[in-house]
């Protein structure tokens, strides 16, 4: 089992983890704050949800925070009654995904506070320390048999008396643990700290002392021996930036140098260069999500990060120093330290603690601790007679999963004690308040949730399936009254409802309308065209070079227009004999060539013959023809294939083929073979703000304009500058579309106030008054 196997699970948030519940008082029937059309809308309903979204508002309670409040709720109201008048609510696709919300909103109801507010605590003081484990593994069946379960504890137990004498945990580990990773690592887990282990196997390991070795453990995975090597002080948290060039596992190995020769510069240009660390992750670093913040990363502590780059970073320990380049699955990575934390405050981690609890194992005990409440809330009843006459019913067939039951045609209901008030009534096998469970309804729960179970008894496989009816029915029971029992769901659930209703008639009436209707986006554009104007731009070029000499080098091969690119260069055109025949290795490079060209239309090729001592120069030229030709037949256009005839004599008679590209992109690629930063060229209109030294530049109008910045050697060729003027609908279709999305949705809501006349209770606004 590899370490992983026990780490506590890690998904997202749950959504209202941190809900506090709000008993419902009974009230009777609201009076209105408004009424649309014929339908009203409660003032608490309103005062609740202006409550929870403006309390912490400074403009809380004052007359235009609840005036301009309730026009936006008015809106969104108006909008969700004509989703109900259509009937949108009614249709599966809504009912589905409502219930789906409602799985969710409901699940911090169905916790004990109390006991979480402890395992919390629990956690937290744990995670003052770090332990470092071994253990050996011995695995249980997922559903095992009384028999699975002594059999595995007998043999820890055994493993226990070997461990604890003379023999060696590690090689005991090696030879019998069930963890496949113990053949390589002993059963060494190494540090980890509270809530990174399933919750028995990590307090067990917080409880034994350093040297000893723990009494079995039972965790889902089987029984555990768990042996503490050492116990520390916790790390706590590090806070790091990085500078990061991506390099997956199965990139090609021609880019996966490249990226190593980046980072390798770039390391070079911080630690003695002493380059600016802000100013080259800005510009360099491939981490989209940090780059933009100097390469900052969120803190973290032992166990949570990729261990080759955690490794690394902890070692760091001052601010501002810099790793040397470390390699993770996602790439390089030049680490520099910006702060080291200690374990912070119980109050600044209790959320996360708390949202960890809820999906962690130890949510086991709150899960119990829950269903006691609710047995207890509910005055849950067993009767033993129903329970009997349920289990004498199912017999060996259910080890094989084919118990059938049919429930009897006339099952009358039967009394809150059990008995039988007529007819051919079942007894009842349990009462839940008011409402009963009959023999059936756990017979019935059992054909359908019976799996098979091979050498397991009846009665074990009753007494599981009727655990699990009863959790199962008490939960059910919970849920379903929580609208009753709780203001804080009800009015969540009401929200998601109106939201889920709100986003289809958006998405109809708003947001892919104005995708769709180009018609009334053209028109809408026209009309305000005025908004959406460009300000002066510089068409041209900027060329940023390391050295003064690469930025000659670069301005000089501009001039061409035509960059060789090496990497595409295929190997000489050979030919059979002394015919203008290709050869057949020759004609698949060429076909690889045509393939090339037709992808790229940015490329082109030189076609250079060339002839044997003896041979006619008319000899290469031909040949060149045939090539071309053969390159045309391909679908190469002719202008894109130049011909050229060596001038000499040499050794033999082939035909050498040389790509260049009109993209500045390949110039940059020779000018960076020796250093991947050299040079970076730049050909477009520059908008202010596109480029720092374009904008300085800009009003001197065209021309070439030499500069030095930031370490930087830069060209600056404007060819023109263009005047400010109206942008087309190409150019800003984004904002375009995203102003003409406002423009249809206000236009339907003045058709919604229309339809649904809005009269507004003022006397219940003024109660809302309070400032």
């Amino acid at each position: 089992m590899h370490k992983r196997i026990l780490y506590a699970g890690t998904a997202a948030v749950a959504l209202l983890a941190a809900c506090q519940a709000t008993k419902t008082t009974t009230t009777s029937k609201q009076p209105a704050i408004e009424t649309l059309g014929t339908t009203t809308v409660p003032a608490g309903e309103f005062a609740y949800v202006y409550r929870k979204n403006n309390s912490t508002a400074p403009e809380y309670g004052t007359r235009p925070s609840v005036t301009e409040y309730l026009d936006l709720y008015t809106n969104f109201k108006l909008k969700v009654l004509e989703a109900e008048q259509r009937g949108l609510d009614t249709t599966q696709a809504f009912k589905r995904e409502l219930d789906g919300y409602k799985q969710q909103l409901a699940q911090p109801y169905l916790t004990e506070k109390s006991v979480t507010d402890q395992l919390v605590r629990e956690a937290y003081e744990r995670m003052s320390k770090e332990v470092n484990a071994s253990h050996i593994l011995i695995r249980l069946p997922a559903e095992p048999t009384p028999a699975d379960t002594l059999a595995a504890y007998q043999k820890v137990v055994a493993l226990r008396q070997r461990v604890t004498g003379a023999a060696n945990f590690e090689q005991v580990a090696r030879e019998v643990s069930e963890d496949p990773s113990a053949r390589e690592n002993g059963g060494r887990l190494g540090y980890f700290t509270a809530m990174q282990m399933v919750y028995p196997f990590e307090t067990a390991a917080f409880k034994t002392p350093v040297g000893q070795v723990s009494q079995p453990v039972r965790t889902r995975f089987g029984y555990h021996l768990i042996k503490v090597n050492d116990m520390r002080p916790a790390q706590g948290e590090i806070k790091v930036a990085h500078l990061m060039i991506r390099a997956t596992p199965n990139m090609p190995k021609a880019d996966s140098v490249t990226a190593k020769k980046k980072i390798d510069e770039l390391y070079t240009r911080l630690t003695q260069r002493k380059e600016n660390w802000d100013k080259l992750v800005a510009q360099f670093s491939e981490d989209a999500g940090s780059a933009a913040n100097s390469g900052e990363l969120p803190p973290f502590g032992t166990g949570r990060m990729i261990p080759s780059f955690e490794e690394v970073a902890f070692k760091l320990q001052s601010p501002g120093q810099i790793s040397a380049p470390v390699q993770t699955p996602y790439g390089w990575h030049v680490i520099k330290l910006i702060e080291k934390q200690p374990v912070p405050t119980f109050e600044a981690m209790e959320p996360t603690l708390k949202s960890k609890v809820a999906k962690d194992s130890r949510s086991e005990l709150n899960k119990a601790a829950f269903l006691k409440r609710v047995r207890t809330e509910n005055n849950f009843r067993e009767f033993s007679a129903g329970k009997e006459e349920a289990f004498a019913k199912i017999d060996t067939s259910v080890v094989n999963g084919r118990f059938k039951y049919t429930a009897p045609d006339n099952v009358i209901t039967t009394s809150k004690n059990g008995k039988k008030q007529s007819g051919t009534a079942q007894s009842v096998i349990f009462i839940i308040k008011d409402k009963p469970y009959q023999v059936s309804d756990f017979l019935t729960y059992v054909q359908k949730n019976q799996r098979p179970r091979p050498g397991a008894e009846p009665k074990f496989i009753a007494q599981q399936l009727y655990d699990q009816y009863v959790e199962q029915s008490l939960t059910e029971y919970e849920k379903n009254n929580l609208e009753n029992k709780y203001e804080d769901y009800r009015m969540l659930v009401k929200e998601y409802r109106d939201g889920i209703l709100l986003f289809q008639l958006m998405d109809e009436k708003v947001w892919s309308k104005a995708i769709e209707d180009t018609v009334g986006l053209q028109k809408y554009f026209t009309e305000n065209q005025s908004k959406y104007q460009w300000e002066n731009r510089a068409q041209g070029t900027v060329i940023s070079a390391a050295t003064p000499e690469l930025l000659t080098q670069a301005q000089q091969q501009l001039k061409t227009g035509r960059f060789a690119v090496s990497r595409l260069a295929p190997p000489p055109v050979k030919f059979t004999g002394n015919t203008d025949k290709v050869t057949k290795a020759s004609l698949t490079a060429l076909d690889r060539l045509a393939e090339s060209m037709q992808a790229d239309t940015a490329l082109s090729v030189t076609l250079t013959g060339r002839f044997k001592q003896g041979e006619s120069a008319a000899v290469a030229k031909r040949r060149a023809a045939a090539v071309a030709s053969y390159l045309g037949s391909k679908g190469v256009a002719s202008q894109r294939i130049r011909q050229a005839t060596q001038v000499k004599a040499t050794t033999d008679n082939t035909l050498t083929q040389t790509v260049f590209s009109a993209n500045t992109t390949a110039l940059e690629e020779q000018l960076n073979a020796q250093n991947p930063l050299s040079v970076q060229i730049t050909q477009k209109a520059f908008a202010k703000g596109d480029n720092k030294v374009v904008d300085e530049l800009m009003s001197r109008g065209p021309g070439s304009y030499d500069v030095q910045k930031d370490g930087r050697y830069y060209t600056v060729i404007i060819d023109k500058v263009l005047p400010a003027g109206p942008k087309t609908l190409a150019e800003a279709r984004g904002i375009a579309t995203s102003d003409y999305q406002n423009y249809l949705e206000k236009e339907w809501i003045a058709q919604l106030r229309a339809k649904y006349p809005v009269q507004i209770n003022q006397p219940e606004v003024d109660k809302l008054v309070s400032k």
